[in-house]
Parts: C-alpha cells; sequence; structure tokens
C-alpha cells in the first residue's frame, strides 16, 4: 500500500465535499483568479481526482455510466455526508497525525464507527425514493420541466426587479410603483412608498461598474440555489 502526504488527503475531501463543483467532471483546478495572482503566464495541468485516489488505493471503486450523479444527488437531498453526520473532514484530516492511508481509516473508523453505515443507508433511502420518481416521468413531463425552465424561469430571472421592490414594501406595508424611463436615466428602478430605490446584483460592486451617480437606496441581490437573496437596509 502506498503512503499519502496530507496534502493528499486534504486535496481529496476538499473536492469530494464540495457540494456545487460539477462531480461527473471529476477535476480539481485552481481559480487563479480568486488567488488575486495572475497566473497567465504560469505552466498549467490539472490533476483529477481519480487519479490521486488510485494513487493511494489498491482497488479504486468502479462505478457504472451516470449511477455516481445519482448516488450524489440522493446523497445532497438526503443531507447523509453532513459535518454532524460524518464529521467535520476539514478538521478531522489536520487531526490525524499520520500520512498512511490504512492508518487514516483505521483511525476515523474508531472515532466513528458508525457514521459510513448510517450514512450509506440513508442515502441508499434517498435513492429509492428517486427509482419511485424516475418511473413517473415521461416525455410530456420533461417538455413541461424543460419549458418553464427555458422560458418561465429565464424570465423570471431577468425580471425580478418588480418582485423583490413588491416584497420589501409589502413588509414595510407601503405602496411601490416602478420607474419611468427618465426616472430609470437617473439609476431609480422603483419607488417603495415615497423613497426611491435602485435594485442591483451584488456582482456589480466588484465589477466596478458604481461610478453612475446612483443617490438613491440599493437593494442588492444574489441568485442563491432556488431563487436571490435579498439584502436591503433601510
Amino acid at each position: 500500500m502506498k503512503s499519502v502526504t496530507k496534502s493528499y488527503f486534504i486535496m481529496l475531501w476538499f473536492c469530494s465535499f464540495l457540494i456545487f463543483v460539477p462531480i461527473c467532471s471529476d477535476v480539481f483546478s485552481l481559480d487563479s483568479a480568486k488567488q488575486g495572482i495572475d497566473l497567465s503566464k504560469y505552466a498549467r495541468f490539472k490533476i483529477r481526482i481519480s487519479d490521486i485516489s488510485k494513487s493511494f488505493q489498491e482497488n479504486p471503486p468502479v462505478f457504472p455510466k451516470y449511477t455516481t450523479q445519482l448516488i450524489n444527488i440522493a446523497n445532497q437531498n438526503a443531507q447523509s455526508t453532513r459535518p454532524k453526520a460524518v464529521g467535520q473532514m476539514s478538521e478531522l484530516v489536520f487531526e490525524f497525525n499520520g500520512d498512511d492511508y490504512n492508518a487514516w481509516v483505521s483511525w476515523y473508523l474508531n472515532r466513528y464507527p458508525n457514521a459510513i453505515d448510517t450514512a450509506a443507508d440513508k442515502t441508499f433511502a434517498m435513492v429509492q425514493k428517486l427509482q419511485k420518481a424516475i418511473l413517473q416521468i415521461d416525455r410530456e413531463m420533461v417538455k413541461t420541466w424543460i419549458t418553464d425552465l427555458v422560458l418561465a424561469k429565464s424570465w423570471a430571472g431577468l425580471h425580478c426587479q418588480e418582485s423583490i421592490i413588491k416584497k420589501i414594501a409589502k413588509k414595510k406595508e407601503k405602496k411601490y410603483r416602478l420607474a419611468t424611463p427618465i426616472e430609470e436615466s437617473r439609476g431609480i428602478d422603483g419607488y417603495i412608498g415615497i423613497r426611491p430605490v435602485s435594485v442591483k446584483p451584488v456582482s456589480y460592486q466588484s465589477k466596478n461598474m458604481l461610478d453612475e451617480d446612483i443617490r438613491v437606496d440599493i437593494i442588492w441581490y444574489k441568485k442563491v440555489r432556488g431563487g436571490i437573496e435579498v439584502f436591503y437596509d433601510f
């Protein structure tokens, strides 16, 4: 059995538990923009997580096509591998004082003897639910889903300003209206009561786009899974 340095453990666990990373690509790469370093002139390569796993596993698991994607969805839905269930892996890796994979496995299972089986049971129960659900899917349902995604949700994503203004107005028990073209030219998107407001995505701040003279209260929003999150301070 080959030993592996702790840095490999850290990379493996970090990548394995990023829920929203496209798992099917099975690739880890450095986001140079987030590091604040210009790496455009550097040599570049990618390391597949599967290759790292194979470097210290005698018999790495082999899965049929598409099954890992379905298991991953089931795991997400069941929340089987959240820290409260299997431990905070990013911390446990540092707590483990060793560089041998077998020793790491023994150390972990000694601390969490039932975690793997419990997580597997929860995930498999969700897999069974997905199996029942997928039998209900026909082409008409798929077409309805595609239509809603491409048309309705795309439109809603691009025209969320009124929904945001309306929601805040309701919370404040005020009337609202959208801005006129002349008001829009002054950076106003609408009014809550008599208060002019502007609705901007959070990314607007990081793109140095606040040069325009907006002298109204700004309502910020960002897209999150299943909708948008809104921030305001007035």
